[in-house]
């Protein structure tokens, strides 16, 4: 090929100029990358994934589900109780689950990750006691997908300027160009 001489991915195969999907932007990108870190957890009431990022890189994940070489939740080990916020709202957690927001940041810890000024993508709003630890580790965006009793903590992010984004994404599909 002479240096003047160009040719695209597609030339030559008409097949392949079919229309392709839009490539995913960063936020689309990092929210499904949430979405398949759900899948690895154990905790039978909810498949939650957290990715926390800066620069558009990757620096830990965590799914929720039991601590480390403990039984997974199941009938008999699925240990539920009840707490009562200030404002009367009952909520039920797991004695046995910690929280993927968690178990993100305890990863970065656990290999020396600083995560200060980084953005965490979740696929449902935290709760007021991962928001705490988020706020705390220096996380300064949270994009999640799917609300989870927002009304809980919006006052603390209004206090401590911390921004909550929704993200939404819908029927990623993994594309295969192979026939």
């Amino acid at each position: 090929m002479s240096e003047h001489e160009h040719h695209n991915c597609s030339s030559g195969h008409p097949e392949n100029l079919q229309l392709r999907p839009k490539r995913l932007g960063w936020d689309e990108y990092f929210m499904s990358v949430a979405h398949l870190i759900s899948q690895r957890a154990t905790c039978k009431r909810a498949h939650i994934g957290a990715v926390i990022v800066r620069d558009n890189n990757i620096l830990a994940t965590g799914y929720n589900g039991a601590p480390s070489g403990l039984p997974h939740c199941d009938d008999d080990n699925c240990l539920i109780y009840t707490s009562t916020h200030p404002d009367g709202t009952i909520e039920q957690n797991c004695m046995n689950t910690i929280h993927a927001e968690m178990n993100a940041i305890i990863q970065a810890a656990k290999h020396g990750v600083s995560i200060k000024d980084a953005d965490i993508y979740v696929t449902a709003s935290p709760c007021i006691n991962c928001l705490k630890a988020l706020i705390n580790v220096g996380i300064k965006q949270i994009y999640y997908d799917k609300p989870y009793k927002i009304e809980n903590i919006s006052d603390m992010l209004h206090k401590t300027g911390v921004k909550l984004i929704q993200v939404h994404v819908e029927n990623i599909r993994i594309i295969n160009d192979e026939k």
